[in-house]
């Protein structure tokens, strides 16, 4: 990454270049990137194809303006994070869904972070509705965020009975919101193309919810979010207040996805899979 797409990605999320790779420079730079550049699964419908490398996903992210899902907004937040001189590792996770079962391997992709001061943060810009700062690694009490209460801690046994934990920096840890876990996070760096597997699946699976709807999302300048889902708009506040707004037409939509996120599209994006979906019960 050379410096001029490193500044024409600081302008992307409206950030200043920061002097040295530090723990508060972290946080202005995630919060911004959750304010500017929306989680969502266009491509998907779209038919466009999302491919794991650096250059595409800067392309995708900054030249066209796009958002993306985890393993495309983390690995571009994780690409501009080491040319600003922050030490980045990939770490892969397991989201938890229904009855606390754990998705496939390469799930999900998150960022180790470690700054000039020698702490080492959680960072992911790529999870949905997550934490808007980055989290202490190393802490295993409670971490206050706007967007709830956090804990990272070791995991425990898995389904096949295998426990997670292990000494300090090795074994799996849970990320916990509002004492519900999200995803179990293992420690041992990937690399990007390790999660081509992730993309495909959850780019293709009729089990995947990400082919079984559409989803475009964003923090608010004001802590909420708001959230393009079809047709729904819905916006949060940062007081909690929430609003919901059925788009009746195409030109509503078309309109929304530009206003609100920033993302000039020429069609209305509409779910690829939604008939065979429709038929397939998703738990079978």
């Amino acid at each position: 990454m050379n410096s001029s797409q490193v500044e024409a990605y600081l302008r992307r999320i409206g950030a200043e270049h920061p002097q040295e790779p530090t723990g508060r420079a972290l946080r202005e730079l995630q919060v911004r990137h959750l304010r500017t550049v929306p989680f969502e699964n266009l491509s998907i419908h779209l038919g466009e194809e999302i491919v794991l490398e650096e250059e595409r996903l800067l392309d995708k992210v900054v030249g066209r303006g796009r958002g993306g899902f985890c393993y495309e907004l983390n690995g571009a937040f994780g690409t501009l994070l080491a040319a600003l001189g922050y030490e980045v590792e990939l770490l892969a996770a397991r989201g938890y869904g229904d009855e606390g079962r754990l998705g496939i391997p390469y799930d999900h992709l998150a960022l180790r972070v470690r700054t000039v001061e020698g702490e080492t943060w959680l960072a992911d810009v790529g999870f949905g509705a997550h934490s808007h700062y980055p989290l202490s690694y190393a802490e295993r009490e409670e971490q206050v965020d706007p967007a709830g209460v956090y804990r990272v801690v070791a995991a425990g046994p898995d389904a096949a009975g295998v426990s997670g934990g292990g000494s300090a920096g090795s074994g799996d840890l849970d990320v916990v919101r509002d004492g519900s876990p999200q995803y179990r996070l293992e420690t041992r760096p990937r690399v990007l193309g390790d999660f081509a597997a992730g993309v495909w699946w959850h780019s293709t699976s009729p089990l995947s919810h990400f082919t079984r709807s559409l989803v475009c999302s964003r923090v608010t300048e004001d802590g909420g979010r708001i959230t393009l889902s079809g047709r729904e708009l819905k916006t949060t506040a940062g007081d909690g207040a929430r609003a919901t707004r059925e788009l009746e037409t195409d030109e509503e939509v078309l309109t929304a996805y530009r206003e609100r996120f920033g993302i000039e599209l020429d069609c209305v994006p509409t779910v690829r899979n939604r008939n065979r979906n429709r038929n397939r019960n998703p738990d079978s």
